[in-house]
């Protein structure tokens, strides 16, 4: 039986949530549970296959928490499912849009149901998976979302704003390339690469930088950190594509621009 990962955000337990674990594990879930709290869902954020967010009196006065935990599903692209009565869904559905959340369950519910249609979902998201991980690195917002929006037909796509979220991420994440700028502010490309191929369990991952600037002398100097590649920022969309395709049917870098 495949083991899913599935985290359960609910505010303490309870003879539901109880129940809900029990059924989840039943069809073969690995459950791992969360308050609705930032820092502890980012502390234990690894690759789960869904996110359950289990409402309660609390979703009346967690928005942070809400936007983070809309925002990281649709970084990493896990399903979002809730449960949750109707004045519940209504608060969660201020922070988290409908096209967000994958299933909604409307209590009360039959915890054996809902482990069922679960386990259908990650079937489909494993499915789903199946394409090659990319971690964008850009401080760049618009850049960033353009670049996701080109890749996210083909690749699973991770964007992050900074060095240091990169690292964060990688802690728990194992990407198949890193896409990574090279002119970003506080911590460089350069220095964000060094970071990375300190860590051990990042060390091999293979890094093409990104870059604005296309005289010889920047190729160069960027060429120097032997990364596996470099694309100009301002290539176009069939470019980068094109590239980044071909890197990964031959992991090899067939030609620089």
């Amino acid at each position: 039986m495949n083991n899913d990962k599935i985290l359960i955000i609910s505010n303490g337990s309870g003879f539901m949530a109880d129940a809900l674990d029990n059924n989840l594990k039943e069809v073969g879930f690995v459950t791992e549970f969360a308050e609705p709290d930032v820092k502890e869902i980012e502390a234990g954020r690894v690759d789960y296959d869904i996110v359950l967010l289990l409402g309660g009196d609390y979703v009346y006065n967690c928005a942070e928490a809400l936007v983070y935990i809309k925002d990281i599903t649709a970084d990493d692209d896990i399903p979002l499912c809730v449960v949750g009565y109707d004045q519940e869904l209504a608060a969660i559905g201020k922070f988290i849009p409908e096209e967000r959340i994958h299933r909604v369950f409307k209590r009360p519910f039959d915890a054996k149901y809902i482990a069922d249609e679960l386990k259908a979902v990650a079937k489909v998201a494993s499915e789903n998976r199946l394409g090659k991980r990319i971690l964008l690195v850009d401080d760049d917002p618009t850049f960033l979302k353009m670049l996701q929006g080109w890749l996210s037909d083909k690749y699973r796509i991770t964007a992050v704003k900074s060095g240091m979220q990169a690292i964060t991420y990688l802690a728990n994440h194992s990407p198949d390339l890193i896409l990574l700028d090279y002119d970003m502010p506080i911590t460089p490309g350069p220095q964000v690469m060094e970071m990375i191929r300190s860590e051990f369990n990042a060390s091999e991952i293979p890094i093409i930088f990104l870059t604005g600037k296309s005289d010889r002398e920047s190729i160069m100097n960027v060429m120097r950190l032997r990364p596996q590649g470099y694309l100009l920022k301002t290539m176009s969309r069939e470019d980068i594509v094109s590239a980044i395709d071909n890197y990964f049917i031959g992991h090899k870098w067939d030609y620089l621009y």
